[in-house]
């Protein structure tokens, strides 16, 4: 019996390590990336500043799984034949039949068919977009603009390290964070939306809401109130879309993460409904947690087909949205909002920090981990080590 683990960002690789300890020993596992590594994402932005961390957020998927991994672009999946289409980096396409299987592709920038948007932007999803962005800037002088569409968390940190970088370089170029939205942090509490907003404003940010992009050309953008924005560089965070391989689609799944009979969709590749019958935000913290349901699925119907049992197929477990909290970072500065409470500062800092550090060691990255607060915190972090169920969400996918 084969399981298939079609991606392997935050849901894949969690879901595949988990997989790997509860799958009876007569299941094969393999999981199919285009990469043959795994990226921290939401300490990509830190890359911008700080190229040396690339390293302390790359995970080879060898080091972190036993299982087989094939790379390869997965450009379709007819969820409900248990069918996937290939695309080696060498050779033809082939098909890849599957008994169990789950889409953990994740999400690609939206650009929303805005004109010249897609053509003049940089977006922020691999480690050579963070390195594209950094180097621009370096071309900026005094004088000149750098906008960020989309004040996202995204948005928010590459904002934030643009500013950074501008004031280590002592250079007057002005970082613009432009949001359709009333307001930054658009899909976030009130309290941590006030606090993310002044610590954009206290790094240098200059930070206008409620103004949307409608078409880019080479030098400036057309805004919907008929404001022409003329900019040196131009960096676009500004949503979401689905893989290719579902068609450019983020297809609805019910709480149970059913897309096929006996396919499930996990993290930002599709749009969750939860138990209670709340739409789940795109987010690291929500794709981590659903692949420990998809898990328990995986499991019980793999244990039931083995069996040939006849009757009803096992009750399925269902997801429950519930994070402890959300975090941010804005160049040196960061906001963390945990209960109640918003923390800024140092102690929002470290504690986004070791929660970065404690995901790489839930996926057996320990050095990384180590290497990572050593590096952002300046301390010795020793063993960090912690459980994926402990993570803040500080992904910033949206």
């Amino acid at each position: 019996m084969l399981v298939a683990v079609f991606g392997a960002g935050y849901a894949g690789l969690t879901l595949a390590r988990t997989l790997e300890r509860t799958l009876p020993a007569d299941a094969e596992l393999v999981v199919v990336d285009e990469s043959t590594d795994h990226l921290v994402q939401h300490e990509l932005h830190r890359v911008v500043r700080r190229p040396s961390l690339a390293d302390e957020i790359t995970v080879s998927l060898a080091d972190a799984l036993g299982c087989e991994v094939r790379q390869a672009t997965v450009t379709d999946i007819d969820a409900d034949a248990g069918e996937a289409t290939l695309e080696p980096p060498t050779g033809s396409e082939e098909t890849l039949s599957y008994d169990v299987g789950a889409v953990c592709l994740g999400a690609r920038t939206a650009f929303y068919g805005l004109d010249g948007v897609r053509e003049h932007a940089t977006p922020l999803k691999r480690l050579a977009d963070a390195r594209e962005i950094r180097r621009d800037f370096l071309d900026l002088t005094d004088g000149d603009r750098a906008v960020v569409g989309g004040a996202g968390l995204s948005g928010v940190q590459v904002a934030g390290e643009l500013a950074a970088l501008a004031d280590e370089r002592g250079v007057d170029a002005e970082v613009c964070l432009l949001e359709q939205a009333a307001e930054v942090a658009p899909a976030f509490p009130d309290s941590f939306q006030r606090a993310v907003h002044d610590a954009l404003v206290g790094a240098g940010v200059t930070v206008r809401t409620g103004t949307a992009v409608e078409r880019a050309d080479a030098e400036s953008l057309s805004l919907a109130d008929g404001e022409t924005l003329d900019y040196d560089q131009f960096v676009w965070t500004g949503g979401i879309t689905g893989s290719p391989a579902l068609d450019d689609d983020r297809p609805v799944v019910r709480a149970d993460l059913r897309l096929g009979e006996a396919t499930f969709a996990v993290g930002d590749a599709a749009r969750v409904v939860d138990s209670d019958g709340a739409a789940v935000p795109a987010s690291a913290s929500a794709a981590i947690r659903e692949a420990s349901v998809a898990a328990d699925n995986i499991a019980a119907l793999v244990e039931h087909r083995r069996e040939g049992s006849g009757g009803f197929e096992p009750r399925l477990a269902r997801y429950r949205f519930d994070v402890p909290g959300w975090l941010v970072s804005v160049g040196d500065d960061a906001v963390a909002k945990v209960g109640p409470t918003v923390l800024t500062g140092r102690p929002a800092l470290a504690l986004k920090t070791t929660v970065g550090a404690g995901y790489l060691g839930s996926v057996g990255a320990i050095r990384e981990a180590t290497d990572l607060v050593r590096e952002e915190l300046g301390i010795d972090a020793g063993d960090v080590e912690a459980a994926p169920d402990d993570i803040v969400d500080v992904s910033g996918t949206e």
